[in-house]
Formats: C-alpha cells, structure tokens, sequence
C-alpha cells in the first residue's frame, strides 16, 4: 500500500435485471436482485402462486417484484407459464457471463408430512426434470399442474439446469411449497458468488 493512498475492495457487478412482456395473454413487468435479502412485491391475481413466488423470494434472498396482469377469466395458465418465462429471463440476464457463481446447488426441504428435492446447475442449458413426479391438484384458484410448467419455462429461459422431486407428501399445499423452498435454496447456493473462484466455472472457460 502507498502511505497516503486508500485500499480500496473490488467493486462487485450490480446482478439486477427487468423485464417487460406484453401479450394478448399477459402483461408482466417484473424485476429481480439476485444478492438481495429475500423481499417480494408479487401480485399475480392467483393467491396461492403468489404465496409460493414469494416463498421462492424469501429462502433464496433473491429480492423479486412481480406485477402479473393476464387472462384468468380463460384458467391461470399463461399468467403462470409467462411468469416463468419472465423470472428466468431475467434471472439470465442478471447473471451476465456467470463469472464467480458457485454454480451448483441442491437442497432438501420438508413442510410437516411432505419432502422436497432441488438441484440446479447454471450450465448455460436450459432442461428440467420433475421426478419423482406427485400428481398435484388445486390449491384454491392455483391449478397445482401449472407448477410444473412455470418450472419449466424458468429452467429454460433461465438457461439452467433444474432437477425437481416431491419425494413424499399428503397435503397438496405442503407438497408444492416445499418443492418451492427446495428450489429456493438451491438457486441460493448455486447463485452465491464464491471469492475463491476467479472466473467462469466452467473447463470449457463459458457457460454458455
């Protein structure tokens, strides 16, 4: 160090992004910050999707706004699907090149009789994987199959890897909303930036 000069630590990229997509179907504006401390602004018109969007915000301390407006009078697919869509884009984009990530994580999560299993790879390539699968039914105005297709679109458009389980459970609430935290926590561990990596962690040097 120069006598009289200030150290100063290395100035870590800011990992935001926003997103805007209109449709015929939906009108979403959303925004993520994946180094954020887990706070949700979500208002999707289906309840119960907005109970688990805002689980997924909290144990993964991505901070995540999502304002969702779309054709619910038809069913909640596409608002659900969209969102997706919409959340992995933008997770995508935050992300940038992926430098430092620790790009792997998985996690186990339970809610009473129900278990959960999550494990993610940010490779660059999108595919999802429900398995074992559960059948999974409505909870209030939430079609618990539509779940799976949010899953999905996320796992594409976010170009990630994401292998889901439901192992075990009774109560479709539970089931859906610890597959939700185990999701969560994953992302939570692959997404943490580690100091002991200092580029892509990758032997192909992109994650693309």
């Amino acid at each position: 160090m120069v006598p009289g000069s200030l150290e100063s630590e290395p100035i870590m990229k800011k990992r935001t992004a926003r997103i805007v997509r209109k449709t015929r179907e939906t009108d979403i504006t959303l925004s993520v910050d994946l180094d954020g401390s887990g706070k949700s602004d979500i208002r999707t018109g289906i309840g119960f999707f907005d109970h688990l969007l805002d689980s997924l915000a909290r144990h993964s301390l991505i901070d995540l706004s999502i304002q969702a407006k779309g054709d619910l009078y038809v069913d909640g697919h596409h608002t659900v699907e969209d969102v997706g869509i919409c959340l992995g884009a933008a997770c995508g984009q935050a992300l940038a090149d992926k430098q430092g990530i620790s790009r792997f994580g998985f996690a186990y999560c339970p809610l009473d009789e129900a278990l959960s299993r999550a494990v993610v790879d940010v490779s660059g390539r999108g595919f999802f994987i429900f398995e074992p699968r559960m059948p999974l039914h409505r909870v209030g105005e939430f079609d618990g199959e539509l779940l799976i297709e949010f899953l999905r679109a996320f796992a594409v458009h976010s170009q990630m890897t994401v292998h889901v389980g439901i192992l075990y459970g009774a109560n479709q609430h539970h089931m859906m909303e610890s597959l939700m935290k185990s999701l969560a926590r994953a992302l939570r561990m692959a997404l943490t930036v580690d100091p002991r990596e200092p580029g892509i962690p990758s032997t192909k040097g992109v994650l693309a």
